[in-house]
């Protein structure tokens, strides 16, 4: 409803000759005192000042250009200074609700997105180790980004982006290849920077266990590089997989040197006059995107900085026929992907199809202190030791209880926790726990298709339908800013919603007639969190 009440007020404004940047964002609220209505503005009041009038009078010509849907808006009144009270048509919330359990699992769902092909290219960490708590965040923003859009109705394509050349692939080669000759009682040491971390032993072991010795005599690591790739590969799925993530591409960045996309990036830079050397390096001229500095694009040793295969990469994406591209990034990448969005459009690229989601990282707590990673040594904590700690649920529920852009504190203690003092737990519980009452209600009544919901009218009943018509609006937002968070607390707020409603308005016990809407009421709220908790990509159990 509030999507409706903004559509048709910002309609109305339109007509009395405003022009949309005029237009304040208009918030829609319920009144302290609900016999003020069902919902309420204060937009005439904000008008007041660039219209330079009086907010009641703007309100009373807003009020006479409204054209509401009488099934849906009964009354519209001016109260106090100007505010604008609306109360609902007597069926409004009932016909509604028939909606949603008619809806059922498609309820929330939208065309909204339905033309738009989406690319979401998250996790993208090169295969030098499994993956860690570090990579966790990025992995569950990704997925449940793609999947709110999936709601809206877009075509969505996960994918994994890659580097398995340069420097830190040579370097796992070489840890590999010390392992393995000194498993085999032969002596060799590791290489300056080398990877500490128990797999690599593991992999050693493994060539051991197929090859035998016969590789000891091996001149350099490229062949433990590429067993160590295929072998980290095949774990960062099955870490994906258990956390309910399946990725539909791999991008390795070496096709982009392949198929000569690189070297036609430096061209076109070069032709546009963006680009010149200097010192030996390949320069991008930064400076004339507002940076105080040029950047290095190719280092005097010919090896490339990041942003180059990455502005190539981007490229290719948009090449694809893409409409929109979402690059989920860690902070570390703020000063940094602008270079990358100034790059593509030199290349002739619309930058606005390019949305970049910045995370901030995360701290895992153990015993009340911050537990510091790294994939190099062997003091790190992998995603899937700690889903063995605390579940998968759990995992995926913690990493996106936070906006993207606050820190986020993983407390194993809060996590590990078994009743409803878990976060998840609780919103898991309420879905269980109406399950469990509609158990309860199938084995001791009989109920009929016939059923008079105008029979809610409790003010718990009223607030907790009113609280499910909101879900399409809490997806839609959560969608459109990238904050899947928001979900999460549209659902804890339907959960509360629930708990004052079952604990006002018995469902067992009551008139036979009022019993059946309360049990319409009761499937509807579990149907809606079973949704909500889909979309997060946490199981929505019947019994706990």
């Amino acid at each position: 409803m509030d999507q409706y009440l903004q559509n048709v007020i910002q309609k109305a404004l339109l007509k009395m000759d405003l022009s949309e940047d005029q237009i304040p964002e208009i918030v829609i609220e319920t009144p302290r005192d609900l016999s003020h209505g069902d919902a309420a503005t204060n937009v005439a009041m904000q008008l007041a000042k660039p219209l330079r009038n009086n907010p009641r009078k703007i309100a009373e010509q807003l009020v006479d250009t409204l054209d509401v849907d009488p099934n849906k808006v009964s009354a519209v009144e001016i109260a106090g200074p100007g505010f604008i009270n609306f109360r609902f048509a007597k069926n409004y919330l009932y016909d509604e609700l028939i909606e949603i359990l008619k809806k059922s699992d498609q309820y929330g769902k939208s065309a909204q997105h339905s033309e738009k092909k989406v690319l979401v290219e998250f996790v993208s960490a090169n295969p030098t180790g499994p993956l860690t708590v570090g990579h966790g965040r990025n992995a569950v923003l990704g997925d449940t980004v793609a999947r709110l859009l999936e709601w809206s109705g877009a075509d969505v394509q996960r994918e994994y982006y890659f580097n398995n050349a340069g420097r830190q692939m040579r370097v796992l080669g070489q840890s590999v290849r010390t392992r393995y000759l000194q498993i085999l009682g032969k002596d060799a040491e590791l290489p300056e920077g080398g990877y500490e971390g128990g797999y690599i032993k593991d992999i050693a072991q493994k060539l051991i266990d197929q090859y035998g010795d016969s590789l000891a005599d091996e001149g350099d690591e490229s062949k433990f590089k590429q067993e160590a790739e295929s072998a980290i590969f095949d774990e960062i799925r099955k870490t994906l997989e258990r956390m309910n993530i399946v990725m539909d591409s791999f991008f390795n960045e070496n096709t982009l040197y392949e198929d000569g996309s690189i070297d036609e990036t430096v061209e076109t830079f070069r032709k546009k006059d963006v680009a010149y050397d200097k010192e030996g390096a390949v320069w991008f001229k930064t400076t004339e995107f507002g940076k105080d500095k040029d950047t290095v694009l190719i280092k005097s040793t010919g090896e490339p900085t990041y942003r180059l295969p990455d502005i190539a990469y981007h490229a290719n994406k948009l090449d694809r026929g893409f409409d929109l591209c979402i690059d989920v990034f860690g902070a570390d990448h703020i000063d940094t992907y602008p270079d990358v969005m100034n790059g593509i459009s030199v290349l002739g690229y619309d930058k606005t199809k390019v949305d970049v989601l910045v995370y901030q990282f995360v701290t895992l707590v153990k015993d009340g202190k911050p537990f510091k990673m790294s994939t190099r040594k062997a003091n790190f904590v992998t995603l899937d030791e700690l889903m063995d700690e605390v579940g998968e649920d759990v995992t995926r529920f913690f990493f996106l209880m936070r906006s993207p852009n606050t820190h986020l504190e993983f407390d194993v203690a809060q996590a590990k926790e078994a009743g409803e003092k878990n976060p998840v737990f609780y919103l898991q519980y309420a879905h269980a726990r109406i399950q469990s009452i509609l158990r309860k209600v199938n084995e001791t009544a009989s109920l009929s298709d016939d059923v008079d919901l105008s029979l809610l009218k409790h003010e718990a009943e009223v607030a907790l339908i009113k609280k499910l018509l909101g879900f399409p609006e809490a997806i839609e937002l959560a969608t459109k800013h990238r904050e899947p968070h928001r979900v999460i607390t549209y659902l804890n707020e339907l959960a509360s919603g629930f708990t004052t409603f079952y604990h006002d308005c018995r469902i067992l016990g009551e008139d036979e007639d009022l019993m059946q809407a309360r049990t319409e009421l009761a499937k509807a709220t579990a149907q809606v969190l079973a949704n909500g908790l889909s979309i997060l990509g946490i199981t929505a159990p019947d019994r706990m």
